[in-house]
């Protein structure tokens, strides 16, 4: 039997696999139903039987890591599969708290926006994560505020829902339709830090002594309604009186939107919890150098829509495009993408997509920025181009080593913000080694 599987035992009929985050396919024994149901759950990058070994199937992970039970049609059997991501726990889980408030982090620049405690697997960390955050911001107390309440009633609070009243209670008193604000605990805020709980109480892998703050929590927060599976987030606004729930928050809407349906067409139920480390690092950078270049004086657009064609048809999302301080003047542009460098170099289609950004924005430099790879990066000279100051097009490969420390990788955002910052004065620009005044685009 393969590292990181486990049998299927009679009373419980599950099947445990462990995969690790974009690895080589593994043959895994399994039954065609159960396979079947791993390759329809869309979670893997791939499964589909071994052919050169019978009742086994071949099972690649992609780039989203975490824990998911799938239930197998028809059948009392169900699979617990658990991708494991290649960056460090600790890591991951510091892009995390970066892409959730990039102002905080870059403020703080360390360790500890999230705390994932002595936990190295995504699901126990993030369990721990959550309810840590949920228990600080009810230290203080539940918080409490207005909501819009109806009801019928033998008393009169608040307004007569008169439309109501007619069709209901035509000539009939009481009950009486009313409408009011009541000041309870039954507000977004809570219903949300709730939500969160309960997600995480469904989810394998919770370790027992998480598990049983996490019911505390839930019971804290019961006088918050559950949210109704399929219905959107409600809504919250930051503001004074909830900054101490703010933190708790965000990382309880990422974990709510990472959640994987509790049912899917077809009778497949599946339930759990995937990061998309694509979203993830694309995020993370982002937010990381349109911090770095504010300090510059320069402002920066996530997701800049621009077109490629004269005709405006064909459109081009860059991630983040950095301006000069006029807020008019493209200086750069980032577009994070995750993948690694193979031993035959980057992919050329980056290159390709680089060029296309330089050529509809008018820089004559562009930057690619991996979060693996040649230490020292590569430089391409574009034949045949021609940027604003007529030399050739160059294109910049540079790695981003994603196992160094927190510091050390704000830092490298600094260092690239500062040379972006020197393009948006060309007479002082300086050209010692690498110049970075146009397009930057992320990939690992």
């Amino acid at each position: 039997m393969s590292p990181g599987e486990s049998p299927r035992t009679e009373e419980s009929d599950i099947t445990d696999i462990t995969l690790r985050e974009y690895a080589r396919a593994r043959s895994v024994p399994l039954d065609a139903a159960t396979g079947q149901t791993l390759a329809a759950s869309g979670v893997l990058e791939s499964a589909v039987p071994d052919p050169y070994r019978a009742g086994h199937w071949l099972l690649r992970a992609g780039s989203r890591v975490g824990a998911v039970r799938i239930a197998v049609p028809g059948t009392r059997q169900s699979v617990v599969l658990r991708i494991v991501p290649k960056t460090p726990v600790r890591r991951l889980f510091f892009l995390l708290g970066f892409s959730l408030d990039p102002a905080r982090a870059w403020r703080h620049g360390r360790e500890g926006t999230v705390d994932t405690g002595s936990h190295e697997d995504v699901v126990p960390a993030l369990a721990h994560a959550v309810e840590r955050q949920i228990d600080a911001a009810l230290r203080q107390g539940v918080l409490q505020g207005y909501r819009r309440a109806e009801e019928s009633a033998l008393v009169v609070r608040g307004r007569i829902r008169e439309t109501e009243q007619i069709r209901r209670h035509f000539g009939r008193t009481p009950p009486v339709e009313i409408a009011y604000d009541a000041y309870s605990a039954d507000i977004p805020e809570n219903r949300i830090l709730r939500a969160a709980a309960e997600a995480l109480l469904r989810l394998p892998g919770v370790p027992a002594e998480v598990r049983h703050r996490l019911a505390h929590q839930r019971f804290r927060l019961v006088d918050a309604e559950p949210l109704v599976r399929g219905h959107a987030l409600p809504v919250w606004q930051p503001s004074r009186l909830n900054a101490r729930y703010q933190p708790a928050l965000r990382l309880a809407e990422a974990l709510l939107a990472g959640s994987t349906p509790e049912h899917r067409p077809g009778e497949l139920r599946l339930g759990g919890f995937l990061f998309d480390m694509n979203a993830l690092f694309e995020d993370f950078v982002t937010g990381a150098l349109r911090e770095a270049v504010r300090e510059h004086g320069l402002t920066a657009r996530l997701q800049d829509p621009h077109h490629l064609d004269a005709a405006r048809r064909i459109r081009i999302r860059p991630d983040l495009v950095v301006y000069a301080a006029d807020g008019h003047t493209p200086i750069a542009v980032v577009d994070a993408k995750y993948k690694t460098e193979k031993a035959d170099g980057y992919p050329s289609a980056d290159l390709y997509q680089m060029l296309a950004y330089c050529t509809v924005l008018g820089l004559d430099e562009g930057h690619l920025v991996y979060a693996a790879g040649g230490a020292n990066g590569h430089l391409h000279e574009i034949r045949g181009s021609a940027g604003p100051d007529g030399r050739s097009v160059r294109l910049h490969q540079h790695a981003l080593d994603l196992d160094r420390g927190p510091d050390e990788l704000l830092a490298a955002f600094r260092e690239l913000a500062t040379h972006l910052a020197e393009a948006a004065t060309p007479p002082t620009r300086v050209t010692t080694g690498l110049r970075y005044p146009a397009v930057v685009t992320t990939r690992t």
